[in-house]
């Protein structure tokens, strides 16, 4: 329905000079998308209050909503090209006056919940990055053929904005900030299987698509008004760090059915792991946090294992925001298994003795397209230390890289495995008593892997060659004959 309007869209942006990256288009694509969703909703607002009788306050004033500036309309309901500002005047009015409007609304809304808070938080954090009027005219004019009336029309745009995410993702090597590849995000959520009643967190949320996936799992079947009302305002937070994944995870919610989603823009790691209280924690934890990168020391004293690896920092976090009986599932580098530095060392202890780490699944190369490092996923209850750890090695059985992403197919046999901790030729368990109590060494040895064939001896190898050789002179002699 709306595949060829996106395309449009991408087309527009490509001929743009101040849009030079999949960044650019996925970001400004957001700004555009958000104010047709406000304008949507406003709309829908607007209509029942009236089949009700009531007074309806729209979201927008009226000078600065889309119908005004981005998309004005005849009579007839065409598109009234003679009142539809242009050129250097629509880049004018969208910079100084329509975007500092927008960005107002943080100081004016009644709390961070609303939507009219993540309106001035998205609008204090992006800019309009067309630099000619006629290019954003018509990418305008474009995004006025969307819709999100119905839930078929939003399902539909959620879908072709996680493509947009995706291509971003994939574009360069910060990819991992923005995309976790789908297949697994699914796998890690069938696994922890949340449930109503239960909150969702990830404190790194990029995209949200831990938090997506959730909702689509627990928005399936029938639900009682009660629990709509659940799902909606106090079951999934999330906390990103930068501008842009921020603005994205915002938007990736709105078009999986959240209003107004409870995330917050912040360095989640400068929060002081003591002032968590139990009123702040989760009964479920999904997240891939940044690894590789580095924080400055008066950040690490928030922690009890000082570490400068954000991924370390994070994992302590996590522990920390878990109710007790609480279940997480972290992405974080394969090296955390067997790294001997103190603070490996002891955040593997800790996660050991605080929490029951029961299950490892170890990622092949290629799973994080642009990344370049291997990983494993952990799961864990928090509440009893861990007795033993089961692991699969998954093995595709292919080289995985743009053109052969992970698939769910994929990780099919994992999740049946992981039900009952079955042992095959790619899972096995390992009893804690049989860990090192010192090294706390989790390496992946699987245990269970058929043997290969021994290598040939060097003689071997080369009484083949020779016989190859002797075989090719006899025919090479066989044609000459022939000829």
């Amino acid at each position: 329905m709306f595949e060829q309007t996106f395309k449009n869209l991408e087309n527009v942006l490509r001929q743009e000079a101040g849009c030079t990256t999949e960044l650019d288009y996925t970001e400004q694509t957001s700004w555009m998308l958000f104010l047709k969703y406000l304008d949507d909703l406003d709309e829908e607002r607007s209509m029942e209050a009236q089949l009700e009788g009531k007074p309806y306050d729209y979201l927008i004033a009226e000078s600065y909503r889309w119908a005004s500036w981005a998309a004005p309309k005849k009579a007839d309901g065409g598109f009234d090209h003679d009142s539809a500002i242009t050129g250097d005047d629509l880049v004018e009015f969208v910079n100084d006056k329509l975007f500092p409007y927008l960005k107002g609304f943080k100081e004016r809304a009644s709390g961070p919940d609303t939507v009219e808070y993540k309106i001035g938080a998205i609008f204090s954090e992006i800019k309009n990055k067309f630099q000619s009027g006629y290019s954003l005219r018509d990418a305008l004019e474009s995004m006025d053929a969307l819709r999100f009336r119905s839930q078929q029309e939003k399902h539909e745009l959620s879908h072709l904005y996680e493509a947009k995410i995706k291509n971003m993702g994939n574009a360069g090597r910060n990819g991992g900030e923005y995309y976790t590849p789908r297949p697994l995000i699914r796998a890690m959520v069938q696994v922890l299987q949340p449930k109503i009643g239960e909150t969702v967190y990830d404190g790194a949320c990029g995209s949200a698509g831990f938090l997506c996936e959730s909702h689509d799992l627990m928005r399936g079947g029938e639900l009682t008004t009660k629990e709509l009302e659940k799902l909606q305002t106090s079951t999934f937070y999330g906390k990103e760090k930068k501008s842009l994944a921020y603005i994205l995870g915002v938007m990736n919610m709105i078009l999986h059915g959240i209003e107004a989603p409870n995330i917050i823009h912040t360095n989640t790691l400068a929060e002081n792991l003591a002032d968590i209280q139990e009123k702040d924690r989760f009964d479920i934890i999904l997240a891939n946090p940044p690894f590789g990168g580095k924080e400055r020391k008066e950040v690490q004293q928030n922690f009890p294992i000082k570490t400068g690896e954000t991924a370390f920092l994070f994992l302590q976090h996590f522990i920390k925001s878990l109710k007790a009986g609480g279940r997480a599932a972290v992405v974080i580098k394969n090296t955390f298994l067997s790294n001997s530095d103190n603070a490996s060392k002891g955040l593997r202890k800790e996660l050991m003795e605080s929490c029951n780490l029961h299950t490892v699944l170890d990622c092949p190369s290629g799973t994080f397209l642009g990344a370049g490092v291997k990983t494993v996923v952990l799961f864990f209850e928090k509440g009893a230390p861990t007795k033993e750890t089961w692991f699969y090695q998954l093995d595709p059985g292919r080289n995985m890289g743009k053109t052969n992403p992970l698939n769910d197919d994929d990780l099919a046999e994992f999740v049946e495995l992981q039900k009952t901790f079955a042992d095959s030729e790619q899972s096995w368990t390992v009893d804690a008593g049989d860990v090192d109590g010192e090294s706390h060494d989790l390496s992946v040895k699987n245990p269970n892997a058929p043997e290969e064939e021994p290598l040939r001896s060097p003689e071997e190898i080369l009484a083949e060659i020779e016989a190859l050789d002797a075989e090719s002179a006899e025919v090479l002699a066989g044609i000459r004959e022939m000829l």
